[in-house]
């Protein structure tokens, strides 16, 4: 999407698949769609034009998990200029699941691991520098897992 300054705008969302105090991060195979980041990421992907926010985050989890998220909710919104100088607006979403669900993982999933909240990887192996953690500190400080 470009706006009338031929500035690039990124709308994206985000699901962070929660039981009790664990959650569910993915490593992707190709990292050219994530901004060449490696490491690990809340399951996201860009919203498709005309696509609802709500929708996309579903969808995120069902296709590249195999997961249908129940009690799914808007947790907050962010906005910030990227490193490739476009405009991103991120929507993440928060899945309270009642039990740890089976994952079928699409090819792009590289790994999909549990992680208890407060002992999350180290900033350095969680992609755009520890983002999913100050994302998952927001979530969880309204939790209060």
């Amino acid at each position: 999407m470009k706006t009338t300054n031929n500035e690039a705008i990124k709308l994206v969302a985000d699901t962070a698949l929660l039981f009790q105090n664990k959650v569910l991060l993915v490593r992707y195979t190709d990292t050219n769609k994530y901004d060449h980041q490696k490491g690990w990421f809340i399951p996201d992907d860009l919203i498709n034009f005309d696509e609802h926010p709500e929708d996309a985050a579903k969808r995120i989890a069902k296709d590249q998990l195999g997961i249908t998220p129940g009690n799914l909710r808007l947790d907050h919104m962010e906005s910030f200029i990227g490193g490739d100088k476009s405009w991103h607006l991120i929507f993440h979403y928060v899945s309270m699941l009642n039990s740890i669900p089976d994952i079928s993982a699409n090819e792009n999933i590289a790994k999909a691991e549990w992680f208890d909240m407060n002992s999350l990887p180290d900033d350095q192996e969680i992609a755009h520098h520890g983002w999913a953690r100050y994302i998952l500190n927001e979530i969880n400080s309204k939790l209060k897992i």
